[in-house]
């Protein structure tokens, strides 16, 4: 039996073994180590196998899922809809870079404790406030008409970012954990919301003239994300099965104890590299298709869409390959092809090689979002909440701090500036995986988790 390279030695990470949960309940934070009774996560059980998703699970993946995917639409909104209001607004490159920040930022810091209060009073409930939320904020742009009004009204927009921490959450705690890395990775492909915007977006600012009753042109964009999200929270309402979360006497100190551990930010900077930077170049290739190659904004949208799939589709892959081999290996092999993708776009490119190199780049961050994920849930069953807030939190302040990082560098690295940095952030995140793996193994460390 191999050994995970990111397995810590620490006992803390040993939970004990209990009774696996009868198909009415969903699988609770404490238990759910319990679903793995093979000698390591790594290699999963004939039990684990036998365990299959609840009719109540799959509803709550599916409804998740669909959540997801409309908030992280309205979450990346501003990179198509903010092309018309820089030109609306005359907005320089740093006022159009902090604007398309502005929600990541909200979306990043909230997670966290969005997280513990999904484990602690329910995914479900938790789940619907923050659509609803979303969706009042989103109706409130649709008539902002002031980049001083806008950038409050990105900071509330910004909560759709918080549904990650809180979806991962609520998926716990109704699937086992053998099933977590395939329900996590189709979830995780709720990224895809980002084609969402980048194929429908443009369309919609032409499709409703400024002047009627419903707002116009930009405008009407997050108008109709909104009412969206409004029926999206009503379908969850009437069909996903009620939270059954046992009262907890864990302190707060309880909640955040996991967080001390250097392996859970360890996690948090393999996200930024899969996650943080895919929001990042979620944001800044729209702009680049049509500042640097003179593309109309549709086909930059569609071009930068076919980054998105990939990056977002093949999430369930991931989650698939983790559980069935082992999320180490995938992950390694997800900084491989990143480091493939990137090294050739360090330089100065034909639109067309251009494209498809993203794409390689997006195949590497889908895979590699799924095995870090399924990392974070295989060491940390019970506290998926508060550990993958914080993972998901570190990951999207990198999807913050990169496009800003992005605006500084160029007059020193160039245009290729976004390449050139994400390629130096995964080769340094590589090493430390590669280094912890080495260092693992030679002292032969792996939790018990039966």
């Amino acid at each position: 039996m191999t050994h995970d390279p990111t397995r810590s030695a620490d006992p803390r990470l040993t939970a004990p073994a209990a009774v696996a949960p009868t198909s009415a309940t969903p699988t609770s934070a404490a238990p759910a180590s319990a679903a793995l009774t093979s000698s390591g996560p790594d290699q999963p059980g004939v039990a684990q196998a036998d365990q299959p998703l609840t009719p109540e699970a799959r509803r709550v993946v599916t409804l998740a899922t669909l959540g997801f995917t409309l908030m992280f639409a309205v979450w990346v909104m501003f990179a198509i809809v903010g092309l018309p209001i820089r030109k609306e607004l005359g907005l320089t490159d740093a006022q159009f870079t902090l604007l398309t920040a502005i929600p990541v930022l909200t979306g990043s810091l909230l997670r966290l404790p969005a997280g513990i209060w999904a484990d602690r009073y329910g995914g479900r409930r938790v789940f619907l406030i923050n659509m609803v939320l979303t969706a009042l904020f989103a109706l409130a742009l649709a008539w902002a008409d002031s980049y001083g009004t806008l950038l409050v009204l990105a900071l509330g927009v910004g909560l759709a970012g918080v549904s990650f921490a809180v979806g991962n959450a609520w998926i716990a705690q109704w699937t086992p954990v053998s099933r977590q890395g395939l329900a996590l990775g189709t979830f995780g492909a709720g990224n895809a919301g980002a084609s969402v915007t980048k194929l429908l977006a443009p369309l919609m600012i032409t499709l409703v003239p400024a002047g009627l009753l419903i707002p116009g042109g930009w405008h009407f964009v997050p108008f109709v994300f909104g009412l969206s999200l409004l029926l999206c929270a009503a379908l969850t309402a009437r069909l996903a099965p009620a939270d059954r979360v046992a009262p907890s006497s864990r302190t707060l100190a309880d909640w955040l104890r996991p967080l001390a551990r250097a392996q859970v930010w360890r996690f948090g900077l393999y996200y930024v590299v899969f996650f943080g930077a895919y929001v990042a170049y979620s944001l800044f290739l729209p702009k680049y298709y049509v500042d640097h190659y003179g593309i109309p904004l549709a086909q930059a949208g569609l071009l930068t869409a076919l980054f998105i799939f990939p990056a977002s589709l093949l999430r369930p892959l991931g989650g698939y390959l983790s559980d069935r081999f082992g999320p180490r290996a995938v992950t390694v092999s997800s900084f491989a092809i990143m480091l493939v993708g990137l090294l050739p776009l360090m330089r100065e490119l034909p639109v067309t090689p251009f494209m498809l190199l993203t794409t390689v780049v997006g195949v590497g961050m889908g895979v590699g979002k799924a095995s870090t994920y399924t990392l974070v849930a295989r060491w940390n069953p019970g506290q998926m909440g508060v550990v993958g807030g914080l993972v998901g939190l570190l990951g999207g302040l990198g999807g913050f701090f990169l496009p800003l990082l992005f605006t500084a560098l160029k007059p020193a690295l160039g245009a290729q500036t976004a390449f050139i940095t994400l390629f130096a952030l995964t080769v340094l995140s590589g090493v430390v995986f590669v280094a912890n793996m080495v260092r693992l193994n030679v002292l032969g460390s792996q939790p018990r988790l039966t």
